[in-house]
C-alpha cells in the first residue's frame, strides 16, 4: 500500500526595500576613489567595531542606496556576497563599491580582506553588477583602494 505525501504549503511572496532614511552627500557622481572614500567615511568613521557597508550605483555611478552588510568585532567581520548584492539586487544596481572599516586604523588589507575581495568580484560577474572598488576606511583620513592598488 503506498502512502500518500502529504501537501505543502508554498508562501507567496513579494520584496520591497525600506528606506530608514537618508543622507545629503555633496557629490552627485563617485568618479574616484578619493569620492567614494568620502562617502564611506560618513558611515564608518565613527565605527568601533569593523563593518561592511554595500553602495548601490546606478549607470552614472550615482549613488542610490547604502546598506550595513555586516558587523563585526574589532578586528573581523563575517561578509557573504548573497549579503552583498541582495540590496543591488533590490535597488537595481548597475554597481557597486564595498566598504569596510579597520578600527585599528591602519587601512592596508589582511589576505581575507584580499580574498573576500575576489569573491565578491566573481559573484559580481556573474550575477551583472560590477564591484567598481573596494575602499578600507583607516583613521586620520587614510583609506585604500583596491581599485587604485590594482586589486580590482
Amino acid at each position: 500500500m503506498l502512502k500518500e505525501t502529504p501537501a505543502k504549503r508554498v508562501n507567496i511572496v513579494s520584496l520591497k526595500m525600506v528606506k530608514e532614511g537618508s543622507i545629503l552627500y555633496d557629490v552627485r557622481k563617485l568618479s574616484s576613489p578619493s569620492d567614494a572614500a568620502g562617502l564611506g567615511r560618513k558611515f564608518l568613521d565613527e565605527a568601533d567595531r569593523e563593518q561592511v557597508i554595500v553602495c548601490c550605483l546606478d549607470n552614472k555611478n550615482q549613488p542610490v542606496s547604502v546598506n550595513i552588510v555586516s558587523m563585526g568585532t574589532v578586528n573581523s567581520s563575517l561578509v557573504h556576497p548573497r549579503e552583498v548584492f541582495k540590496t543591488a539586487v533590490l535597488s537595481n544596481a548597475a554597481s557597486i563599491i564595498l566598504f569596510h572599516n579597520h578600527p585599528s586604523g591602519d587601512p592596508e588589507p589582511s589576505q581575507e580582506d584580499i580574498t573576500i575581495t575576489e569573491r565578491i568580484k566573481e559573484a559580481g560577474k556573474i550575477l551583472g553588477i560590477e564591484l567598481l572598488d573596494h575602499i578600507i576606511i583607516g583613521s586620520e583620513n587614510r583609506f585604500v583602494s583596491f581599485k587604485e592598488k590594482n586589486m580590482i
